[in-house]
């Protein structure tokens, strides 16, 4: 039985301060920046001593994964050269509507003042011929309260999802 959830609506009370605050950063604060393509929106989110990004490469083995992002400079360039090539492509369907669609963010584990998130794309865009531009890959985000505020200390992404 499939249940029916709000993609938009976040999933965690507001009562569960650190879910709640790592849902909004990391789901409508990032979508919306990355359709702004406006990484001041989401800069403030990162730390960037000791950033570490890691690039699954949509590959489910290990020995295939990159050191892609060694510094949050590496991630900002990739992301912002994401975000524009996105803003220059037209789709069939709000772009907004379908990103919140295929976005899952309901795991996130969390031990004193860190956080394992494990956000998932599991859908996709449809594409003005009628096609499907495919959303299919997970990230597991590496979370720190730092200066009193959830923000985040690296990832391994662009793994495929589901795995294996």
């Amino acid at each position: 039985m499939t249940l029916h959830r709000d993609s938009c609506k976040n999933p965690f009370a507001a009562s569960d301060v650190a879910r709640h605050a790592i849902w909004e950063m990391l789901v409508p604060r990032d979508i919306d920046a990355f359709l702004s393509a406006d990484w001041s929106m989401v800069a403030g989110d990162f730390i960037e001593e000791g950033f570490l990004g890691v690039s699954g490469n949509r590959e489910p083995n290990p020995d295939r994964w990159t050191l892609a992002f060694p510094t949050l400079a590496a991630y900002r360039d990739e992301w912002l050269r994401q975000a524009r090539d996105f803003a220059g492509k037209t789709y069939g369907e709000d772009p907004r509507t379908a990103i919140f669609r295929t976005t899952r963010l309901e795991e996130i584990e969390i031990a004193g003042e860190a956080a394992l998130v494990r956000k998932k794309f599991d859908g996709g865009i449809r594409t003005t011929d009628g096609g499907l531009d495919v959303m299919k890959w997970q990230t597991l985000y590496y979370c720190r309260l730092h200066e009193g505020r959830w923000k985040i200390s690296g990832f391994t992404g662009y793994l495929p999802y589901p795995m294996g």
